[in-house]
Formats: structure tokens, C-alpha cells, sequence
């Protein structure tokens, strides 16, 4: 399962990829906001930055809801870098949108995917990636993970192409459970990734192997 970073924080993305796992870079206009970067100038240059730090996927969000409009801005982010995924939301005009970068060769990720029948629209219309956002789920007392589970086994019977990219995970727990139904690719917090490596078992272990080994001394 591929590991990307959900945030437009560059010291994130930064300590992420020193870690010498990240495979990618996920953003959303919130995430930028968060940032202080507002400005359509200053979001371009902002996306050039990740992808000079990451070498892999970055998703770059387009603002418009349009058929034209998505176009139009998609078009600007996929020629800032060859990395660059554009991001289009799960409406029928962002459909039209994937079939048209998809013809083009334009990689994209169909995000705010909620239900299998979005998942395989998009796939049918050649999203390179799909975001079910499983924290939302949760949140209205949905199990985010049997979505997954879903668009694992409607792909499966088929040839698409396109992956499942696990978002809005939350907490260790999501990437493993994520990884056991067979995500393509999980995003989230550094926190959450981070916190795949803490086992208090391992810690109380490695206190006794440096206080046995002190005694030596």
C-alpha cells in the first residue's frame, strides 16, 4: 500500500519524506487555507514546492465546479509538473472533466467519494485514483472501511485501473485495517503514520537492552 501525506504543510511534507517512505502528496483548498495560502499565484507556487520535495503524486484541487471551468484550471496544474494529480469532486461535470484528462493523458483523483456507484462512475470514466473519505463516515456513524471493502470488490471483478485511494484516515487503525482490505493507497496526518511505529512493548524493550547494557559499564 502506497503511503501519501494529506497537508500543504512543507516541514510535514518534509519530515514525511525523510522518513524514506512516502510514495505522495495529497492537498484540498482547506488544507491550503490552513496554510495562509490563498492567492491563485501564491497556491501554484506552493504546489511547484511539493513536487520539487516529493518525488511521486501530488493532488492539486481544482476550485471550479464546471465542466469548462475544471478544464481550464486543471489544464494550468498539470502543466506546473509532471507529478501533478489534478483533483476533481464527484459531480457529473467533474465525470466529464476525468474523461476529458483521462483522454489527454492527464492523471486525476476523484474526490468526496462516498458510495460504491460514485467509485465506479469514476472509474468507468477513467479516474486514476478515487478518495472514499472514510473520517467522514465515521463521523455520521457509517463504517468507512466496508466502502472500501465495496469498491475493492466491484474493481476486482473487472479491469480498471483506477486506484483506491483511502482518505480522511484518522489513526493508525485506518491505515491497518485500509491495508488489510486492500487499499491502493492510504493519505492522512504525519501524526497517524508516525504512530504506526509506536509499541509500548518496544519501548519497555529497548529501555532493559540500554539498562542491561549499562551495567556492562
Amino acid at each position: 500500500m502506497k503511503f501519501f501525506i494529506d497537508t500543504a504543510n512543507l516541514n510535514d511534507i518534509k519530515e514525511a519524506n525523510a522518513l524514506g517512505i512516502l510514495d505522495g502528496v495529497t492537498t484540498n483548498p482547506s488544507l491550503m487555507a490552513k496554510e495562509g495560502i490563498f492567492g491563485d499565484q501564491e497556491v501554484l507556487a506552493h504546489y511547484k514546492t511539493i513536487c520539487e520535495i516529493v518525488d511521486g503524486p501530488v493532488s492539486a484541487e481544482v476550485i471550479a465546479t464546471d465542466f469548462e471551468g475544471m478544464v481550464r484550471e486543471g489544464e494550468i496544474l498539470a502543466a506546473l509538473h509532471k507529478n501533478i494529480v489534478v483533483k476533481i469532486p464527484m459531480i457529473l461535470e467533474g465525470i466529464k472533466a476525468i474523461k476529458y484528462f483521462s483522454n489527454k493523458g492527464i492523471k486525476t483523483n476523484c474526490t468526496l467519494i462516498f458510495s460504491p456507484g460514485q467509485a465506479l462512475i469514476a472509474a468507468k470514466a477513467g479516474a486514476s485514483y478515487i478518495s472514499p473519505f472514510l473520517g467522514r463516515l465515521d463521523d455520521v456513524s457509517t463504517n468507512g472501511i466496508d466502502l472500501i471493502a465495496q469498491i475493492r470488490g466491484i474493481y476486482n471483478n473487472y479491469t480498471y485501473d483506477t486506484e483506491i485511494l483511502a482518505a480522511s484516515v484518522r489513526h493508525p487503525m485506518h491505515i491497518i485495517q485500509c491495508a488489510e482490505i486492500g487499499a491502493d493507497v492510504m493519505t492522512g496526518p504525519l501524526s497517524a503514520i508516525k504512530a504506526l511505529a509506536n509499541h509500548p512493548l518496544t519501548t519497555l524493550g529497548l529501555e532493559q537492552f540500554l539498562a542491561d547494557h549499562a551495567k556492562g559499564k
